[in-house]
């Protein structure tokens, strides 16, 4: 979906803002230079593309800005963690990389037309999402109500926090919860789960609900949405895999009969939970 005609081949673009977030996390804001390129260039939340470092390799990163008309702003939330990611943490405004994509399976926005929206996340997962967030600020009498369900090790690693007040005055209800508490913490502490738990007038069966971060947090909610009396074909969730070639070919991201890249990232529960159940798959 979105993808582009030749999968294999990376187009230049240039870093036109690096933004620091929380401690090895940066948003960087790439412009394609092809303008072909950028004119056709769209994506939907939830895909991602390839991001090549020349003779160091290339990583799959999701989007995490609004949807754009064009190549022109193309925005990914990266964590260094790897060799790839490292090279890219070292590269600052007017330097260049290579961007193969959009690939993958979006949200499926569609579903959430006249619903109740539950947006669940932990950590970095928060990334993946944002675009949705932008999308139910953008037209908000398209959705009943909004909720963000939204975790972190601890309060300064929070995503986005400098956001969430804007998020706020959109409407979206936003609920946090952190693993430690510091000091000046008076929100909830515990895991993102407990959040499904506590929710007052849920409406099951008009709620649809995204998920995203850690596989065991993702699991785990959706095991307390479907306590609350959520349908299993009313919950999505995004998987993060070893994507190396970004569309089926090479294998490396299979898991059980999917390979992510191409099946996903963004899956519904249903097809899904046997995998999760899965130790070690």
């Amino acid at each position: 979906m979105n993808a582009p005609e030749n999968p294999w081949l990376s187009y230049t673009a240039v870093i036109e803002e690096v933004r620091s977030e929380i401690e090895s996390v940066t948003t960087l804001t790439l412009r394609l230079q092809d303008e072909g390129r950028a004119a056709q260039y769209r994506f939907a939340p939830g895909q991602f593309n390839m991001l090549y470092v020349p003779g160091c390799g290339e990583v799959a990163i999701s989007m995490s800005g609004p949807v754009s008309d064009d190549g022109n702003r193309i925005v990914h939330t990266i964590r260094n963690v790897g060799r790839v990611t490292q090279a890219i943490s070292q590269l600052g405004p007017d330097d260049v990389l290579g961007v193969r994509g959009p690939m993958g399976t979006p949200w499926p926005m569609e579903v959430l037309e006249g619903r109740d929206v539950i947006l669940v996340t932990g950590g970095l997962g928060m990334a993946p999402l944002r675009p949705v967030v932008y999308e139910l600020m953008r037209e908000p009498s398209r959705f009943g109500r909004r909720t963000l369900l939204y975790g972190a090790r601890s309060p300064d690693l929070l995503l986005y926090a400098r956001e969430l007040d804007a998020w706020r005055s959109s409407g979206i209800e936003i609920h946090l919860t952190v693993d430690r508490a510091d000091p000046h913490w008076h929100g909830h502490v515990g895991v993102v789960p407990l959040l499904i738990d506590r929710l007052v007038d849920l409406a099951p069966s008009n709620t649809r609900m995204f998920l995203c971060g850690p596989e065991i947090m993702m699991h785990f909610s959706a095991k307390s949405a479907l306590a609350r009396g959520m349908a299993q074909e009313h919950v999505w969730l995004s998987m993060e895999r070893n994507m190396q070639c970004a569309f089926g070919m090479c294998g490396h991201c299979q898991w059980g009969a999917h390979f992510v890249c191409r099946n996903g990232p963004v899956l519904r529960y249903d097809v899904a939970e046997p995998f999760l159940q899965v130790r070690d798959l």
